[in-house]
Parts: structure tokens; C-alpha cells; sequence
């Protein structure tokens, strides 16, 4: 079952669903992370990533 659009997830957590991710909060990026893989830092600080849509 796949995880809600809105879902979030913090930079060295697993990727709970595949899908494009954005950064929460400003500066923001948007970037597509694969399930399984490790959510990336951004701008080299910790940062909470929200799911906006599925891959």
C-alpha cells in the first residue's frame, strides 16, 4: 500500500515511498527519491523531505 501524498521524511531516514520529494520549509528544492534509498541532505543541513507525488 503506498504511503499518502504528504507523507514526510527526515534526511538520513529511509525512503518510505518513490515519488518526487520537496524540501519543507525555504530555501526548497524538489527531487525524485527512490523507496529504500536514503533522504538526502539539502544545502548540507538535515532537513525534513514532504511527498508531493508518485514516481
Amino acid at each position: 500500500m503506498k504511503k499518502p501524498i504528504g507523507t514526510t521524511a527526515r534526511t538520513g531516514e529511509s525512503c518510505p515511498e518513490s515519488g518526487v520529494w520537496k524540501v519543507v520549509g525555504t530555501p526548497t528544492t524538489t527531487a525524485p527519491i527512490a523507496k529504500g534509498n536514503r533522504m538526502p541532505p539539502y544545502s548540507g543541513n538535515a532537513v525534513t523531505w514532504q511527498l508531493t507525488s508518485y514516481a
